[in-house]
């Protein structure tokens, strides 16, 4: 259980929990919990913010529960609650849509959310609450969602929400519309096999805290030792020394983006090269898709417009490889008037259409299906998008060369 509770959130199941306000979306949480999670009340609009909950749902495993604001909220901060519903919309891997069964018959706002997550390809739960002597309105529901019920990513339970206390019948829903290829993929991929070298070349610099490791160095170590691999850490300044050291050459070296070109003119020729950050760009994201970004660099002028999206909400420090590394490289190569936008955690423009040309980190404080979103967004805006990794390769002459 230690080991599950541990779990990054970024590499978690999250589940949405969407429906109008008092429609029973906090009770659900505390039934899936097992406690009191959510606040819950008669007044509408008490779920201000998404709450979220990380625990362990069997057979699921690592989860997070995301209770969202009310979607007819009309009160003074309706708005905001709204854009953060929204939010939970693009994390979901499944999303659970609440129907109230209390006597009411206009079900529009539910069945365009089913709608919207179905053009996403998001597995929906349409949960049925049943409220005291109104067990008959759940035959309405049913006849509403008609052949919508037949589609194998949507399933519909129908329960009372303030009453009932099995989970079982919820749970083998939710089991059955967990993707397949869920959490399938390596952040290594198919670049090394069992009983490889692999030398990982460490940030540690102001950006890397003291004494800790940065997560997507954590997880691929822990990836790697899974994987029967020899893994041999060094820093940057030491990383001829550790060469020197092994009697053959490494299979694979994987090195901070921030070094890229060093770290390429010093290494063996028969080991391959790759960064942390393109194996996020593969394993969170489209790297197909970012290195075609990427070949857009090209055609930026000094009055290109660029947007830098990074997932982490640090305060940013001397040398911050998405504020200060990779503008100055920008800028050393097109010019000083280049205008470089930089947004941190979850804001991201709604409005895309003015920029040349997007740069997101590595997403390794998001879930894919999060940084899918964005990649959407960007796609349907018709704006190119690459991430710091294979854009600094292809800044620095060796994206062609690098291994993925």
């Amino acid at each position: 259980m230690a080991e599950l509770n541990s779990t990054p959130n970024a590499n978690r199941l999250h589940i949405g929990i969407f429906g109008r306000t008092n429609s029973g979306k906090s009770t659900l949480v505390n039934i899936l919990t097992g406690q009191s999670t959510s606040i819950v009340s008669d007044v509408a609009g008490t779920t201000t913010d998404i709450v979220y909950k990380a625990m362990e749902i069997s057979p699921l495993g690592p989860c997070v529960l995301m209770d969202t604001a009310g979607l007819e909220d009309t009160t003074a901060l309706g708005a905001k609650r709204l854009e953060k519903t929204k939010l939970a919309m693009d994390k979901a891997d499944i999303a659970i849509v609440v129907f109230p069964a209390d006597g009411r018959e206009d079900f529009a706002a539910e069945l365009d959310l089913l709608e919207a997550f179905r053009q996403k390809d998001i597995p929906v739960l349409c949960l049925v609450n049943v409220f005291a002597g109104h067990a008959d309105a759940a035959d309405g529901i049913g006849a509403k969602l008609g052949g919508r019920q037949k589609d194998s990513k949507v399933e519909t339970v129908v329960m009372d929400c303030g009453r009932t206390k099995d989970k079982e019948g919820l749970r083998m829903a939710l089991s059955r519309l967990m993707p397949e290829d869920y959490d399938a993929e390596f952040i290594t991929g198919s670049l090394v096999s069992e009983d490889d070298v692999v030398l990982l070349v460490m940030p540690q610099d102001i950006q890397a805290p003291k004494r800790r490791l940065i997560l997507p160095q954590v997880q691929t170590i822990r990836e790697l030792l899974d994987r029967k691999c020899t893994v041999i850490c060094a820093s940057a300044e030491k990383f001829e020394l550790a060469l020197s050291r092994l009697k053959a050459a490494p299979q694979l070296i994987i090195t901070d983006s921030q070094v890229f070109r060093h770290v390429y003119e010093h290494k063996p020729s028969e080991s391959r090269l790759t960064s942390f950050s393109v194996l996020f760009a593969a394993y969170k994201g489209d790297l197909s898709y970012y290195i075609e970004g990427a070949r857009h660099i090209d055609s930026l002028t000094e009055n290109s417009r660029v947007l830098i999206a990074e997932c982490c909400t640090h305060a940013p420090l001397k040398e911050d490889i998405g504020r200060e590394k990779i503008p100055r490289l920008l800028r050393k190569r097109f010019g000083e008037g280049m205008q470089i936008d930089v947004v941190s955690g979850t804001d991201f423009p709604d409005q895309l259409s003015g920029y040349d040309l997007i740069i997101q980190c590595g997403g390794c404080m998001f879930n894919r299906q999060f940084v899918m979103a964005r990649i959407q967004k960007a796609r349907e805006s018709h704006v190119p998008m690459t991430n710091y990794g294979v854009a600094i390769a292809h800044l620095t002459g060796i994206l062609d060369k690098i291994s993925y």
